[in-house]
């Protein structure tokens, strides 16, 4: 990897997941510093509360629009050594290098980091999940595109439990306000993310933490994957109880288009083009 490609993730790694950004501004979930109040708490957050294209969204199954001309967006992971992260706010998993790539209209984003919040920011027809976990991806021209993958509660997900005895570890360090609380990982296996998701919705919005930019792209898998009760309370285990809950809630739709792609549909609509 090139340094100024280098250069680059580290910088966007600090914009999206840095809690001590912004001439130490920490934002919160609730109270003084709470989602609603994120847009006062600086100049640089003003899109949190008056930017048009903010996410997390509600997905109404009824008014998306089903887009023949949405591709498969594959992901092609690879093997490299990450960083498991308590910043105070969230719980992150950071890439030393970028982990693979997620194509999009034939543009690639390369994986740099996965963050995970509770309860789910996306909902879909109302429903909260108990948990979401964020794929971060960045272009070579800086263009940021997120896969949310939602989870309910059930068997184990395969994912975690290669990080289970670093997220123990985790919970027993103490995050300060001043330092991260860091952990090496090395190598994990990817496999499990990789799985081709037959549906996804997509829409352009917003990262869902200060400074809240726009232009994100977002993708949620439609299949709604499992993690175990257990899993989940690790998950939350290292953070304080004022962020054990992390997620912003869901912002005013303004007009967005939620695109929709369907395998089965794509399926159905060749098979009856056949028949014709």
């Amino acid at each position: 990897m090139s340094r100024m490609k280098a250069f680059f993730l580290e910088i966007s790694f600090l914009l999206l997941t840095s809690s001590y950004a912004h001439d130490s501004i920490k934002y919160g979930y609730q109270g003084g510093n709470g989602a609603d109040k994120w847009g006062s708490l600086s100049s640089d957050f003003s899109l949190c509360s008056q930017g048009k294209q903010q996410s997390p969204i509600n997905i109404s199954k009824n008014t998306t629009i089903y887009d023949p001309n949405l591709k498969q967006a594959p992901r092609d992971y690879v093997l490299t050594n990450a960083t498991l992260i308590n910043n105070g706010i969230h719980i992150l998993l950071k890439y030393d290098q970028g982990a693979g790539n997620l194509v999009l209209d034939g543009k690639k984003y390369a994986m740099t980091q996965m963050v995970w919040h509770s309860p789910s920011e996306h909902t879909i027809d109302g429903q909260s999940f108990p948990v979401e976990l964020q794929l971060i991806h960045e272009s070579d021209d800086n263009h940021i595109a997120v896969v949310a993958i939602l989870y309910q509660f059930g068997s184990h997900d395969a994912f975690l439990l290669q990080i289970q005895d670093k997220l123990e570890q985790l919970a027993k360090d103490k995050c300060t306000d001043n330092q991260e609380a860091r952990i090496p990982v090395g190598v994990i296996q990817t496999r499990a993310l990789e799985r081709r998701s037959r549906k996804y919705f997509c829409y352009n919005g917003s990262l869902t933490t200060p400074p809240c930019t726009e232009g994100v792209t977002w993708i949620i898998l439609g299949k709604v994957r499992e993690m175990t009760k257990e899993q989940a309370s690790s998950l939350a285990a290292p953070l304080s109880a004022d962020y054990k809950n992390n997620a912003r809630p869901v912002q005013p739709i303004n007009g967005c288009t939620i695109q929709l792609y369907d395998e089965l549909h794509n399926a159905k609509k060749t098979a009856s083009n056949k028949s014709n």
